[in-house]
């Protein structure tokens, strides 16, 4: 069986999307009806360097995902393998919910737009991925070495793990978990604690926002990234307000899949997500 995963913020970089907004022109144009801006604008030229603020990169990768999801349908035509799963890591999810029938484009893109301000609004926060190490391993590092305010944000891989805290605290969490064995450990260029506790006023508001929106059952199973099981619709708002301040945890989403009969995973917009699959046992 076959998966399509969608991946989320970090893949975002200038020129992405350039084959995608002449083939998809009524999506481009209702895209930046929604958001009030020019898309192509946005990820073919990085004014100001926008590709780097949460409030622009979460839009600008969720349409880029969906485009071109949309242009691989196209060309394989009816031939091809079905899809029988989908999923996405983090914002990758709204993607999923999109191309199972959950969500229309549109409704989706307003979503993500409001979460990306939401999360924006948090300051002070900071991320680091750690090589070499898995979550467990991290987690246990951490209590060790009596490390506050950094939690286990992104369960990658069994040997990348993300953290996320307090800026002051991941410097400290670094040493820590360098002591510990870890490979590597790099500062990403985020700006908020995401996926951690610290992310609740962010969680509230997107409630908001989430709270009038309808949400279909899905044509095609999405497994969820909270909870690696299939996503449910009745849940919609508790699901993926909860994702803001849960970790990511693709590792059980990826074995959730090969345990209900996955053996062939595709990816949209890029290759991050499927790299990652070998080092999932």
């Amino acid at each position: 069986m076959r998966c399509l995963i969608f991946p989320g913020q970090g893949v975002q970089r200038q020129g992405m999307g350039a084959e995608l907004f002449d083939m998809f022109p009524e999506e481009t144009d209702a895209a930046d009806a929604v958001l009030g801006y020019s898309i192509r604008e946005l990820c073919l030229h990085n004014p100001e360097g926008r590709l780097g603020d949460t409030r622009y990169a979460q839009p600008a990768v969720f349409l880029v995902n969906a485009l071109d999801a949309r242009r691989r349908q196209a060309e394989e035509g009816d031939e091809a393998e079905p899809v029988a799963y989908y999923a996405g890591h983090s914002l990758g999810e709204y993607n999923a919910l999109v191309a199972a029938g959950c969500l229309d484009l549109a409704d989706a893109l307003r979503l993500v737009r409001a979460r990306a301000e939401a999360m924006a609004a948090v300051h002070g926060g900071a991320m680091s991925a750690v090589a070499g190490m898995d979550a467990d391993e991290v987690a246990s590092a951490l209590r060790e070495g009596r490390v506050r305010n950094v939690y286990v944000a992104n369960r990658n891989s069994d040997r990348q793990t993300v953290v996320a805290g307090g800026r002051d605290e991941i410097a400290d969490a670094a040493a820590v978990l360098r002591g510990a064995g870890a490979r590597a450990v790099v500062q990403l260029p985020v700006s908020g604690p995401f996926h951690t506790p610290l992310m609740a006023p962010a969680a509230r508001a997107f409630m908001a926002a989430l709270s009038g929106q309808a949400f279909r059952h899905p044509a095609v199973p999405v497994i969820s990234g909270v909870t690696a099981a299939a996503f449910e619709p009745a849940r919609a708002a508790a699901l993926l307000a909860a994702q803001i301040t849960a970790p990511v945890e693709w590792v059980r989403t990826v074995r959730s899949l090969r345990a209900a009969g996955v053996t062939r995973f595709d990816e949209a917009n890029g290759t991050t997500l499927t790299a990652l699959l070998p080092a999932i046992a």
